[in-house]
Formats: C-alpha cells, structure tokens, sequence
C-alpha cells in the first residue's frame, strides 16, 4: 500500500505537514517555492487516500471570497481552490492508471482551510481526549506515569500509548471530562464490589475512595486482574490530574468566558473585567482569550484599541504577535488602503451582535459544552446538498448527479433519523458506552468501532489545510452517528492549542522550521 497518508484514528488522517501554515499562510509567502511545493505535495498525499480506499470524490472547496473592487485577492485566499485543482488533476488519472479505480463519483470530499474557523484551535475543549492534550504536555499520545516498585526503590516510570486499543479511552475520549470521571468513578466502584479480594484491599481504607496508590497495590495483589485494574488506575489517575489542573488553574470561569464571547454573550467590559481582576491567570490563557476576542470582534483591535487590551493582559512582544498574526487566517485582502489598520480585513464569521456561532438545537447536560467547531455545519449542509455552490464550488464536470448524490443520501439518512436533539439522552450516542458497567465491558466498544459503514450512506471527507484540532476529529466521529455516513477528516497536521500558537507565531518570523515547535 502506499502509505503517503498517516492515519492518525479510525476516521481520521494527516498529510504530515507540520509547516503548512508558515508555508502557505505566511508573510510574503508567495515569492517561496515552499508554497507551491507544500500545495503539490500535499495534494498528491490527498489523492493517495482515495487511491487506497478506492474512493473517485466530487471535490468541493471553499473558493477566494467574492472581493470588491478595492481589494485584491491574495495567495492565502487562493490556497483551497490550488488544492482543490491539484488533487482533482492527480484523482482524474486514476481512472485509467489504477486498476478496479471507480468510474463514476463514490464520495464527496470538501477542502477548507483555517480560516472557516479560526477559534477551535484555540478555545479549551472541554472532552477528555482534549484535556490530556491541552493541559497534560503529552508527547503525542504518549503519556508517562510512574508506579511504585515491587522492591520499594524509586519509582518506575512507564509509558503508555492513548489509542484506539485501549477499549477505556475508546469509550471515554469524546466524553465530557465531567462525564469521563464519573464513568470511571462508576467502573471502579463496579469493580470493587464484584471483586471480593478487591474489597478486602479496599476494607482497610474504611470505606474511603481509592487511591491511585490503593489501585496499583491491587494490580499486585490481584495479579488476574492486572490488565483490567492498571487500565483503569491509569485512567484514574490522569482524570485525577487534570481535574486538578481545572480547579488549580480555575479553567472553569476561564472556559465560561470563551463560550460566552463566541456565542455573544459576553464583549469589552466582560473581557477586561475579567484581565483586571483575574490577576493570576496564566500568560497562555490570556493569550487565548484574546486571541478568541480578536476573531469574534476584529474590530476592537483596530488602531491602538488592541495594543492596550494586549498591555492590560500584560502579553509579552512575541504574544502580541500571535494575536496580531491571526489577520493572515482572516480569509479576506486587506484594503488597498495607504494607512489601512492590521485588521481592517474581516474575520470570515456569521457575526450576529458579535456572536462567532449560533446556538445549536441541542440540550447540553455538561457545563462549557456549548462550543461546536464550523466543520460540523459545514458537513451537515454538505449531506443535506445545501451547501452554496458559488461559495464551495465542485471540480467535477457538472452534472445533475452533483447535487442528485448528496440530496438522495440526505432524504435516506433524514428518514431513518428521528428529528430530535443530539443530546435528547444525558449523553450523546456517539459518546454512550455500550453496556459497560465494570471496568472490562468497554471492549464492547472496540468490536463495535469498526461496525459496517457499507451499509451507511456515500463518505463525506472534509479536508481542512493548515491543522485540524480535536474537536474536529470528534465532531466527524458524532456526524457519522447522525448521518447514518462515515465522515472521515484529514489535514496538514493534528494540533493542540500550545503547538497551533508557535505555529501562529512563526507566521512572521524569517525562517521557519519545525525545531521551533519544540518550544
């Protein structure tokens, strides 16, 4: 096979380039060859994943924005519609160089870019899988624990991958981090009353809750259920540890704050109130709370307005230019203008009294849960055929069957689909474990992960160049669930909030090169 592509989960890959956003986004990014290198080599990895799957998708993308006559159209704007092209120039030979390669359209791919949403890769998501990497420094999925030595020595320490063969992270990493250590509170207690050695080494503690010490005393007094306990202590642990970093760090009022700027319900007095008062808050936080209210209100950041907002903050020079470089996602040219402010080019967001989203028809149970990143409107518009034609335009000869493929599967899946919330139940039926009630039955989990998504609709691939966030690879995991069509999402790299700003910040700087993202 040819691995041009790196699978990153079940419904998800990478093109691994880590550098797309300096090289394609940059200052002066045109007059580089790594701009047209970047644009080539990424689409031929595109195109490979549909040579191995034997997919022929029509390729939507999103075009350069209709401009006035006042404005020009730059190599950001254009960065879609080059991938598009060359991705469609590569798949349209497969039909007569690859072997039992489709004739006729199986699947629609969508190709974005960061600025359709410029808040999801900084903005704390609050699921579990998202925690361990904003807050835990993980390196990948690598995560490093110690656990106390049989001899009594030092303790070891050990590593452990968080992938799709763990059947608990499985279950648990799309869940509400709330929602996840309640579960695991459940399990364990679940484990210990079925377990009567277990309870014998719980009896000691009077009855208290059990501590990760207690737990990796059992896995060796319990050398049958090893695999079992240590899965979950672990678990426990970094549950433990992250609910710690909230409450340490007061992420809560933080978190509420962010979601209330992107819906609207929060601006100016909210914001500085906040860096008035909330003295100890990290730089990081700050920096990401400004950067959240750069792309709502633009506008506030015009002229001198943002340099004292960033000074109240007490953000560093090279802060400064992180959130000063978030005009080069903004989708639109700047003003030919001689004195024409850093942002005076608008954010690419449906701005209702200033609100980045609108609200969802859906009953959320957990607290900060009401953020949901762009692509999930997007896809959902795309499977229903309402996506605007002059605005994602398709590659393909046009045909009627362009828009009679998306309409047909859209009346199959709105058929069998109950027009009722996403989360009408306490939690989502994307994150609902199937019958796991102790700490084991979640392998139930990974024989059902991969289910037969033949018997589902056409796939929807969205491909967003420039680094796609977790959020996003959980929102394709619920849409499949909904739309009764595997959604599966690909892009130049997976980022986490920390990695997404360095690359941010490096928009502006001379050389590029990924040593600097080790920071």
């Amino acid at each position: 096979m040819n691995l041009e592509y790196f699978a990153i989960d079940s419904q998800g890959f990478v093109t691994d380039h880590e550098m797309a956003l300096g090289d394609l986004f940059g200052e002066n990014v045109e007059k580089s060859r790594k701009y047209n290198d970047c644009i080539n080599i990424m689409a031929t990895r595109i195109a490979t994943a549909f040579a191995s799957l034997r997919e022929f998708p029509f390729v939507r993308y999103r075009a350069a924005k209709s401009l006035d006559a006042s404005s020009v159209t730059t190599s950001h704007d254009l960065v879609p519609t080059k991938v598009a092209a060359a991705v469609w120039n590569c798949i349209s030979k497969y039909k007569s160089t690859i072997p039992d390669f489709p004739q006729k359209e199986t699947c629609e791919l969508l190709i974005v870019d960061r600025s359709i949403d410029q808040i999801a890769p900084i903005i704390h998501e609050w699921t579990y899988d998202a925690m361990c990497h904003d807050l835990l420094n993980m390196d990948g999925n690598k995560y490093v624990y110690e656990i106390p030595s049989k001899t009594g020595s030092a303790p070891e320490k050990k590593e452990v991958l968080l992938e799709d063969h763990d059947p608990v992270w499985l279950e648990l990493r799309h869940a509400h981090i709330a929602d996840a250590s309640e579960r695991l509170h459940d399990k364990m207690t679940n484990f210990v009353s079925k377990n009567k050695a277990a309870q014998l080494h719980q009896s000691s503690r009077d009855g208290s809750e059990i501590s990760t010490r207690d737990l990796q005393k059992m896995v060796q007094a319990l050398p049958q259920y090893s695999d079992q306990i240590e899965k979950l202590s672990l678990h426990v642990e970094i549950a433990g540890k992250i609910n710690k970093l909230i409450r340490d760090t007061a992420l809560r009022d933080i978190g509420q704050l962010e979601q209330d700027l992107v819906f609207g319900d929060a601006g100016a007095k909210e914001v500085i109130n906040f860096l008035r008062t909330k003295q100890d808050v990290s730089p990081e936080n700050k920096l990401r709370l400004l950067m959240i209210y750069a792309a709502v209100s633009p506008e506030k950041f015009e002229g001198d307005k943002g340099v004292k907002l960033m000074q109240l903050a007490k953000l560093s020079s090279d802060d400064m230019n992180a959130v000063n470089n978030m005009r080069y996602l903004g989708g639109l040219a700047t003003k030919k203008t001689s004195g024409g402010s850093k942002f005076s080019l608008k954010f690419d967001t449906q701005k209702k009294n200033n609100a980045a989203r609108k609200e969802r028809d859906q009953e959320e149970t957990w607290a900060l849960s009401r953020f949901y990143p762009m692509i999930e409107e997007l896809i959902e518009k795309l499977s229903k055929g309402e996506l605007p034609q002059n605005e994602y335009p398709c590659m393909n000869d046009p045909s009627p069957t362009v828009h009679g493929t998306s309409q047909t599967a859209s009346i199959r899946t709105t058929q069998s689909q109950p027009a009722n919330s996403v989360r009408s139940r306490r939690t989502a039926t994307w994150a609902r474990p199937r019958s796991s009630d102790d700490g084991y039955s979640s392998d139930s989990v990974l024989r059902h992960a991969s289910s037969d998504f033949k018997k589902m609709g056409q796939r929807i691939f969205i491909f967003i160049i420039g680094g796609a966030t977790r959020s996003e690879l959980r929102a394709v995991h619920k849409l499949t669930s909904k739309l009764k069509r595997e959604v599966i999402l690909g892009s130049s790299s997976l980022d986490d909030p920390p990695q997404f700003i360095t690359k941010l910040k490096l928009l502006t700087a001379q050389e590029l090169s990924v040593d600097n993202l080790r920071i």
